[in-house]
């Protein structure tokens, strides 16, 4: 069976759990797998007990004196709806507005969206880095966006390797003032779905090499691959569980 034909008997199933509201099926081992890992790759306190309390219960059980911050929280909450927002979407085309938009729902109701000059749903105002690393100049963020999507929506045919570099790219010049990892990672996912690709979830234990993947890409890309490779087998077994006919 091709790739494509499971790709689309998990869009179909993810939607209808997604519609159901299911608590035991793909698409609640996705939302909260995705928000867990990927928030917790950008330093959220959160447990996946915690997530999954929050996804099937919009509650959080308190262990003794644990503070937990609002915003960890709310950004989670945020995650489920982009998740849904590209599940509903993903054959929509990846552009300035989707992107935007995107960050727009991750962000809204956090301490950073009562910072006048953080921008949410827009491009940064202020310089930032990954790490040690600097990225794109505030000033030229939406040219070299424009750029990497011109180039991206002019592929005839999109493969796995396409859909990594379009994220190291992304990431390399780090558009929003925060997120944008987050927002990446839903992009790759929606456009795994988009182009027929088992999508995949990286996960926190594997940080170390995602990042190390993201920073050598252009010198040796297999380091980024087998990562991924590898976090795409470990959602196609859960797939060949939870999805019908899925093989």
């Amino acid at each position: 069976m091709s790739q494509k034909v499971n790709v689309q008997r998990l869009i179909h199933q993810l939607k209808t759990e997604q519609a159901a509201k299911y608590k035991n099926g793909i698409y609640h081992y996705t939302q909260t797998s995705l928000a867990y890992n990927s928030n917790r790759i950008e330093g959220s306190k959160l447990s996946h007990e915690h997530t999954i309390n929050l996804f099937n219960t919009h509650t959080i059980l308190s262990n003794g004196d644990e503070v937990i911050d609002s915003n960890d929280i709310i950004e989670t909450m945020n995650h489920f709806r982009a998740f849904d927002y590209i599940l509903k979407n993903y054959d929509q085309p990846t552009d300035e507005n989707f992107i935007k938009h995107l960050h727009q729902i991750l962000k809204v109701n956090t301490t950073d969206a009562d910072l006048d000059w953080f921008n949410v749903g827009e491009y940064k105002a202020l310089p930032n880095t990954i790490g040690d690393k600097e990225t794109c100049a505030p000033d030229n963020v939406a040219e070299e966006i424009q750029k990497l999507l011109t180039h991206y929506q002019n592929i005839s045919s999109h493969d796995f390797h396409d859909l990594l570099k379009f994220h190291v790219d992304f990431e390399a010049i780090h558009p929003f003032q925060d997120g944008n990892g987050r927002v990446g990672r839903l992009l790759l996912f929606k456009d795994c779905l988009a182009f027929g690709i088992i999508p995949f979830i990286i996960d926190n234990d594997h940080k170390q090499f995602y990042y190390r993947g993201l920073r050598e890409f252009y010198r040796e890309p297999g380091y980024l691959t087998d990562t991924c490779l590898s976090a795409q087998d470990k959602y196609t077994a859960y797939c060949k569980h939870f999805v019908k006919d899925f093989s």
